[in-house]
Order: structure tokens, then sequence, then C-alpha cells
């Protein structure tokens, strides 16, 4: 399931061909579970603890494991820490 949504955000940012992206680092001690819905599509993307993902070209609204909920335009620096987003 982790395999198939890092190939589906992929598939995304290759297919839209737009230079912005957020970027996502876990500062936690585990994995997190990002919800993003872009549009009418809703993911679940897995952030190992320490990684770094790029998610969200061109924008999208991302629930944080916290239940925390944001939009993001695209272009922002963000970390999960104690679950919570926190934009940089």
């Amino acid at each position: 399931m982790k395999a198939f949504a890092v190939v589906l955000v992929s598939a995304v940012l290759s297919a839209g061909g737009v230079a912005y992206s957020a970027t996502v680092t876990n500062k936690d001690g585990e994995a997190a579970v990002l919800v993003i819905v872009e549009g009418e599509s809703r993911i679940e993307v897995a952030i190992d603890a320490g990684a770094t993902e790029v998610i969200c070209p061109g924008g999208c609204f991302v629930t944080a494991p916290s239940g925390d909920r944001l939009g993001l335009q695209g272009d922002e620096t963000i970390e999960i820490v104690n679950g919570s987003v926190v934009v940089k």
C-alpha cells in the first residue's frame, strides 16, 4: 500500500508539470500518514520517520495524524512534529 501511494504521488507530480510542490519532513520517531485531497482525488501518504516527501503540486488540503487540517498552495515547507503539521 505504501509503495502504491509513493508511485501515485510520483505520477501526479510528473503528470502535472507544475513548478510548485510542498515539501514535508517527518520529525517524529515513527511513520506518519497524511491524507491528501487534490481536487476530487483523495490519497493517503505514509512518510517514514525522518523522511522527506514532495507533495501537493499546485495545492491541496492535508489532514495530519493529529487531525489538524490545512490548505497548502504547493510551495510550503512543512514538518510533522508530535503528529501535527508545522508550516515553516
